[in-house]
């Protein structure tokens, strides 16, 4: 996919992550040495931004920033990619502490969660029943009763932190709601333009990964003028119709100059042929082939 005003894309490689536990996959970078390799390899092969999490040995997640130290000196050292510290870390951990690494190494780029929510794994322990870990069960089985909480104060708690060391923002949307709550620090100048702007679907709690999901999230991003501070909106034009385009089904949002908004609906498999969708106001038999657990999204972060 490449962004109609500038030609380019901007490829976001989050190597670790605090989702996924070690039995999950043996290729998961746990160790210092793993994420290093892992991330110097990300950027070689495009990455320009590593968004990084740190992990304990056991592979629990780990916002220590200490436990940041152990790699990152060695990543900026090995490439010029833009360096992005996560201040998500783990439900399970207070802001203060998620937001501690991000504080400590003042990187140019920092995760930034923009709402409450649940954030169910537990449907996972019906895919994996063996773990080497006992801390992964108990993991994944309490996020049925787990909040994810971002609240306002814990909102404006990260960017009173981080701000003022020059650090921008990624902002992680995991719904609709959570663009309204980015709208509303925008209209009390605590954010600025440009915007950078990641949604995630599809995590239980949050918006889902259906077609229609995705499309509502970007006229979200539309409608919403206050978000630029002046007589325009996010996204600086209409949204534009689906097109096919290599196994799978685009659309690109681009402002001239606040923000750039990618996403791509992947079909597992490939493309449906001519009968594919065509246009952002699908058929209801394509509405249900869409809905199909067996299709995904899978979302480009970009930057302008």
């Amino acid at each position: 996919m490449k962004n109609k005003a500038e030609g380019k894309v901007i490829i976001s490689s989050a190597v670790t992550g605090a989702i996924h536990t070690p039995s999950m996959s043996p290729h998961l970078p746990v160790t210092p040495e793993e994420i290093i390799s892992d991330s110097l390899a990300a950027a070689e092969a495009g990455a320009a931004i590593l968004h990084l999490h740190a992990r304990h040995p056991d592979g629990r997640p780990d916002q220590s920033p200490e436990g940041f130290a152990a790699f990152l000196p060695r990543i900026k050292q090995g490439t010029d990619a833009v360096i992005n510290i996560t201040t998500g870390g783990s439900p399970y951990m207070s802001v203060e502490e998620r937001a501690g690494p991000a504080a400590t190494f003042q990187p140019e780029l920092a995760s930034l969660n923009m709402g409450s929510m649940n954030f169910g794994l537990y449907p996972m322990l019906n895919r994996y029943k063996d773990f080497k870990h006992d801390w992964e069960r108990e993991h994944l089985e309490g996020s049925k009763d787990l909040v994810f909480r971002n609240s306002f104060k814990d909102i404006e708690y990260v960017l009173e932190t981080c701000y003022g060391n020059g650090t921008r923002f990624e902002f992680e949307c995991y719904d609709t709601s959570h663009l309204y709550n980015l709208a509303h620090f925008a209209d009390r100048g605590l954010v600025k333009a440009p915007f950078f702007v990641q949604s995630v679907f599809g995590l239980l709690g949050g918006i889902g990964g259906h077609h229609e999901d995705v499309l509502l999230c970007c006229q979200t991003n539309s409608n919403q003028s206050q978000f630029c501070g002046k007589d325009t909106n996010l996204c600086g034009k209409k949204l534009p119709p689906f097109s096919k385009s290599d196994g799978a089904v685009q659309f690109e949002i681009v402002a001239g100059v606040d923000v750039t908004f990618e996403v791509e609906v992947v079909v597992d498999g490939g493309v449906d042929g001519d009968e594919f969708l065509q246009t952002s106001l699908p058929t209801k038999s394509q509405h249900r082939t869409l809905s199909s657990s067996k299709r995904k999204v899978r979302v480009f972060r970009s930057v302008v």
